[in-house]
C-alpha cells in the first residue's frame, strides 16, 4: 500500500481543468510559475508556441498560470529563455515578433523575464521602460541594434 499516488494521502491528483484554473493557482500565496519562451519582443509580448507561422509547441496552460500567479498574493510569473539561438547568431529578444507569431502572453501580463544576462522586471512598466529592461538582459552583441529599434519604434 501507499506506493501509488492515488493510494497515498500526501498526493492529491486533480484534472488539468482544476490545476490550471487561475483561481486554483491564485489560492496559493507567493505562487511562482517558471515557464520557458521562444522569444520576447521589446514591448514584452512573450511567444512560446510559434515563430512566425511555424508552430513549435502548444499552450500547455501557460496563460492560465501567468494569470493565476499575478492574482496570487505575492505571486510571480517568471519567463526564462536563452538570450540567443542558432549558436549566438540571432537574438531571442527581438524588436518585433515575426509576422504570424502567436503571442502566448500579452505584454500587459508579462512579469519577469530572465536570461543568462540578468532579470528584466516588466510588470506595470511603460513600453519604453520594458524595452530598456529587456535590452539590458539581451545578449551584448545585439543590444546596439535593439536600442536603435527601440528608438525607431517607441520614440517617434
Amino acid at each position: 500500500g501507499l506506493g501509488l499516488p492515488r493510494e497515498n494521502p500526501a498526493f492529491d491528483l486533480r484534472s488539468c481543468s482544476y490545476v490550471l484554473d487561475p483561481r486554483t493557482v491564485a489560492a496559493n500565496d507567493n505562487m511562482a510559475a517558471i515557464n520557458a519562451a521562444l522569444m520576447v519582443d521589446l514591448t514584452g509580448q512573450i511567444a512560446s508556441e510559434s515563430v512566425g507561422a511555424t508552430m513549435l509547441s502548444g499552450t500547455g496552460g501557460l496563460l492560465e498560470m501567468v494569470i493565476g500567479t499575478l492574482w496570487s498574493r505575492g505571486g510571480r510569473s517568471i519567463t526564462v529563455l536563452p538570450s540567443t539561438l542558432d549558436e549566438g547568431k540571432a537574438s531571442r529578444i527581438v524588436a518585433l515578433l515575426p509576422e504570424g507569431t502567436v503571442v502566448s502572453v500579452p505584454r500587459l501580463l508579462a512579469d519577469v523575464v530572465v536570461t543568462e544576462h540578468g532579470v528584466a522586471r516588466l510588470l506595470g512598466k511603460t513600453m519604453r521602460e520594458r524595452a530598456e529592461e529587456l535590452i539590458n538582459v539581451a545578449h551584448p552583441d545585439f543590444r546596439r541594434e535593439l536600442k536603435a529599434a527601440a528608438r525607431r519604434l517607441l520614440y517617434p
